[in-house]
């Protein structure tokens, strides 16, 4: 077993060219995996089976590790039995059977209406930066933006007195994204008073909201400003970007806006994207159910009476 992983681990570094963090990833697998494997008597390629390596990650689980490491694990061993078949180390790949778990998907994390305020409202709009980013914050809520998409917007993206602005999304996918009222009288006001501070006079880039030195803001710059708010505003310190896109979404589904209009919006290309911000909606449905109609809550038994 250690000599065929020392073929496949000069395998990665010479014929894959496969970078260094990744190498060592796969290399850490493997040399738990073997460990386990001499453990159990398994010393020799030929004598590895499928029910070793099922053996295997049931006792990986018995330890409590989650499902995105077993799926990591499970590639890493996948890729080196592929490579012990085509050496010829092994006849046949002993991983053939094995389906691949499943990483658990977290419900994506939703601000409050109490807590986006909050956020919102924490830049000093006073100041030409402040109102920058309270625009970008706005924005952000407002239209359901990656934060990719909103600091690649320039001037002539917007259409301000039409309420809606163009973007290019994810694989070039362009849409138009409509405004609310807020965030367009905010946008006004910073074109106005804030954007003509922030630029160099002599820079004519087109970028809505340019940094300190008068550039575009970049995606980390970004990150960095939200997360400077998010804590003035007391919120978790999870927040991202994403969260307010998340939230953007489940709110305007918990207000009865149409699934596939939000999925226009978000700039998904299919529906099923979509659906995973339909959880607190449905929760909402069932908990008015619950409170409103007649019959669906426990009441005594009229026989108990007779």
């Amino acid at each position: 077993m250690r000599k065929w992983l020392e073929a496949y681990e000069a395998h990665l570094a010479e014929d894959r060219s496969v970078a260094e963090s990744s190498r060592l990833s796969y290399l850490r697998d493997l040399h738990h995996f073997v460990s386990d494997m001499e453990r159990q008597g398994i010393r020799t390629p030929t004598r590895l089976l499928p029910f070793h390596i099922q053996g295997y990650f049931s006792r990986l689980r018995q330890e409590g590790k989650s499902a995105a490491t077993l799926a990591r694990r499970l590639v890493s061993i996948r890729a080196w039995c592929r490579f012990g078949v085509i050496e010829r180390m092994i006849e046949r790949d002993p991983t053939l059977q094995l389906e691949l778990p499943k990483p658990g998907r977290k419900p994506p994390r939703v601000l409050t209406l109490s807590e986006v305020d909050k956020l919102l409202d924490a830049p000093d709009a006073e100041t030409p930066q402040g109102l920058r980013d309270k625009t970008m914050l706005e924005l952000l809520y407002a239209t359901g933006l990656r934060v990719s998409e909103l600091v690649a917007l320039d001037v002539d993206h917007v259409r301000i007195q039409m309420g809606f602005l163009h973007c290019s999304g994810i694989g070039s996918r362009e849409r138009i994204v409509p405004m609310g009222a807020l965030s367009v009288q905010c946008l006004q006001r910073y074109l106005e008073q804030g954007r003509p501070k922030l630029r160099k006079k002599e820079d004519a880039d087109p970028a809505m909201f340019p940094n300190h030195l008068g550039t575009r803001l970049t995606r980390q710059g970004f990150w960095k400003i939200i997360k400077k708010y998010g804590l003035a505003a007391g919120l978790p310190p999870d927040m991202t970007p994403h969260t307010l896109r998340h939230s953007f979404a489940v709110h305007m589904l918990d207000n009865g806006a149409d699934l596939r209009a939000v999925q226009e919006m978000l700039g998904h290309a299919s529906p099923q994207t979509t659906q995973k911000y339909q959880m607190s909606e449905r929760a909402k449905v069932m908990e008015v159910y619950n409170r409103t109609h007649p019959r669906a809550r426990i009441h005594p038994d009229p026989l108990d009476s007779i």
